[in-house]
């Protein structure tokens, strides 16, 4: 997995709509971008954890993060999982090349060609200054974890 301290690599993805985002775009915004990677839509840990963090994510934005969504699922799948939750997270489609983003990240999964649960913060420098993986796909990462680590890397 990547290590805080290294150069985030960019990426173009296309979002939920089908509009392509980069890194460079989300880090336009001057906040820490937090790539929350998870493996698949509509599978029941998946759908939890995208709802714990839509239920913070005002304070989340607050506290000066854009969280942003990245599995191997299409743009379209994308869409109806947002729909469905009724979530409003973006969610960046790891489709073609299938995981590509993910390896560049260290948190794509060969074996089911899945990726990692996982998060990713970086600064609007585009460095990375904190990650996490889950040790099981079944475990959640808290949104704890996602303040925790705003806190402790706020500009004193």
């Amino acid at each position: 997995m990547i290590e805080p301290g290294a150069q985030a690599p960019e990426f173009k993805l296309p979002d939920q709509d089908g509009q392509e985002v980069s890194l460079q775009d989300l880090l336009a915004e001057g906040r820490n971008v937090v790539l929350v990677f998870y493996p698949l839509d509509f599978s029941p840990v998946c759908t939890d954890q995208l709802n714990v963090y839509q239920e913070v994510l005002g304070e989340l934005e607050a506290a000066g993060a854009k969280l942003v969504g990245i599995s191997v699922d299409s743009a379209y799948c994308h869409k109806a999982f947002q729909d469905h939750l009724g979530i409003t997270i973006p969610l960046l489609a790891d489709f073609n090349a299938k995981g590509d983003v993910a390896k560049k990240y260290g948190v794509y999964n060969d074996k089911p060609g899945l990726n990692a649960r996982a998060l990713v913060m970086i600064g609007p420098d585009g460095v990375v200054k904190w990650s996490y993986q889950s040790p099981s796909p079944l475990e959640i990462p808290g949104a704890n974890l996602i303040f925790d680590a705003l806190e402790a890397h706020a500009p004193a």
